[in-house]
């Protein structure tokens, strides 16, 4: 008969070969021990077996490249030993489990890679200078219950490079070659932003340009404008000069030969005057 865990493994498989499975989640399938995990997940990363209801890891699979192990909620005493053959497992929690004193741990000691164990929840916690001794314990261990040896919290970073494995293989040339080219299309963007400002100062360059031209124009303009009006007032004044009386112009100069010319008419009389007041004495002589 197949078991809750079996069918969810196969479930959760999705068709695919064991071998090709890298995450697989089993949370709250009830079983007190592993059934239908084998040894051909031989690529399984991560393994999540929250709340399942488990006693024992008898039979726990060797799986070489799992880097994370969830075990939180069950009731483990003990028995870390099953996993042995995971040998790269970075992250392991074990929260909410049966684990009464630190000897029980004695098994984690040979995962060199091991930095992140969580124990929260469980009664080694309540022993006197627990974590002192379990930072003792396992010297290679960098977050205990999610604080390190300095009660700092862990980032989410830490939590992520576990997860990934923290290697600078290929993936991590990617990255750094995407963040390259990430940085170079900045750059273009930035060149780009820079030349799009000048030319949107060129332009407010050309338009201030252009409105001082006409601002120029408009004052020639003015200028020239003032210079015909002043002109204008210089000739009529001029013109008006020529036209007073005595003034020295060709209404003045007629003026004074009409004068002349009265005068002499004058004095033409007087001498006709004189000249019939003679004739007459004669006459009466």
């Amino acid at each position: 008969m197949t078991g809750i865990m079996e069918k969810r493994i196969e479930l959760e498989k999705r068709g695919r070969p064991a071998e090709e499975v890298k995450e697989l989640n089993l949370d709250n399938c009830r079983a007190t021990q592993i059934e239908g995990l084998t040894d051909e997940f031989s690529n399984l990363e991560s393994l999540s077996l929250i709340n399942v209801g488990l006693t024992s890891l008898k039979g726990f699979p060797v799986l070489p490249n799992l880097r994370k192990l969830e075990l939180s909620d069950n009731r483990i005493p003990g028995g870390l030993n099953h996993l042995s053959g995971c040998e790269k497992l970075a992250y392991l929690n074990l929260s909410g489990n049966k684990i009464k004193d630190i000897e029980t741990l004695e098994p984690l000691q040979g995962f060199s890679e091991l930095k992140n164990l969580d124990l929260f929840n469980c009664e080694v916690t309540t022993l006197e200078n627990y974590r002192e001794k379990v930072f003792e314990f396992l010297s290679g261990l960098n977050y205990l219950d999610g604080y390190d040896r300095s009660n700092e919290e862990a980032d989410e970073e830490e939590d992520e490079d576990v997860e990934s494995g923290g290697e600078d293989g290929a993936d991590g040339e990617d990255d750094e070659d995407g963040e390259v080219e990430a940085d170079s299309d900045d750059d273009d963007d930035e060149v780009d932003e820079e030349d799009g400002v000048v030319d949107v100062d060129d332009s407010d360059d050309e338009g201030e340009e252009g409105e001082d031209d006409d601002d120029d124009l408009d004052d020639e303009e003015e200028e020239v404008g003032l210079s015909y009006l002043a002109k204008d007032d210089i000739s009529d004044d001029e013109e008006g000069e020529d036209f007073e009386p005595g003034s020295g112009g060709v209404d003045g100069e007629e003026e004074e030969e009409d004068e002349e010319e009265g005068e002499e008419d004058g004095e033409g009389d007087e001498s006709r005057g004189v000249k019939r007041k003679l004739e007459d004495e004669e006459e009466g002589a």
